[in-house]
């Protein structure tokens, strides 16, 4: 479905992205881990073409995306989706607006000038938004949202492109424990009721081993893991991470109920 061959990135004397190989068989959710600096957004950027891999090759269901150029380059941004950790939101234009902008690829200079919309994208959008829960902010202005309903609006927004991809870069980096859970469950169930493939950076452990089907992770632009998420040892994370003995995943822990009661109250709250 999707291969990565001896893909690298080099941004002059530093090597971002050194010779990944990554072979993916079927739709599965996986999560990259690996600390600040590892090669984690690199890639996924290369991947979508935002940015320019230096040498190697990403093939799709059989098609070289590296050789794309122009409206072809285009065509597959709108199949694989990304989702940033900034939700890259109109501030001021409400939800439904926002949502629909996942749908700008296909739509005349013209339709976009004067913010033109068929019907049926603007109940595909509204239908998205009550999938993913939040279908009563629909009119109101994304600003007033709280950082969890905006990334579900950002989910929104890409799935409005049709993806047969979805790339998230740290999709809960920003969010607190409640929201972070929302999120995730929003991608894990999209991952299995569309039948998508669904790659995330991810920051920490116990998100990486609760929702993902494969966990790889990256260290000074090389994978040094590649497995199941119950082969994620405490010694396997020590090696990623280049962390010694005094290393504890509970420091990065998201986990809702290592919080104290009042600070799950105020989670829920912004929920």
């Amino acid at each position: 479905m999707l291969k990565i061959a001896a893909l690298s990135k080099r941004f002059g004397d530093k090597t971002a992205v050194d010779r990944v190989d990554i072979a993916v068989d079927n739709p599965q959710m996986i999560g990259i881990i690996g600390r600040s600096g590892a090669g984690k957004s690199t890639l996924l950027r290369m991947v979508n073409r935002l940015t320019e891999p230096t040498e190697g090759s990403i093939t799709f269901e059989g098609e070289e995306i590296t050789a794309l150029r122009g409206a072809a380059k285009r065509a597959w941004q709108a199949r694989c989706a990304m989702i940033f950790q900034q939700f890259n939101l109109v501030p001021r234009m409400d939800v439904v607006s926002n949502v629909l902008h996942g749908t700008l690829n296909r739509r005349s200079t013209l339709a976009t000038m004067f913010n033109l919309y068929p019907k049926e994208d603007i109940h595909r959008a509204i239908e998205i938004l009550e999938r993913l829960g939040i279908a009563e902010q629909a009119p109101k202005r994304a600003e007033a949202l709280s950082g969890g309903q905006q990334q579900r609006v950002a989910i929104a927004r890409a799935l409005m492109q049709r993806p047969r991809l979805i790339l998230a870069d740290e999709p809960i980096a920003s969010l607190d424990p409640m929201n972070a859970q929302i999120v995730m469950d929003s991608l894990r169930r999209i991952h299995e009721e569309d039948d998508l493939l669904v790659i995330c950076n991810l920051h920490t452990l116990d998100t990486a081993r609760r929702y993902c089907d494969r966990v790889i992770g990256m260290r000074d632009g090389r994978v040094v893991f590649d497995g199941i998420p119950e082969a994620l040892t405490t010694a396997v994370a020590r090696e990623i991470y280049g962390a010694g003995e005094d290393f504890s995943e509970a420091a990065t822990s998201t986990a809702i109920e290592t919080l104290d009661k009042p600070e799950i109250r105020a989670a829920e709250a912004c929920v």
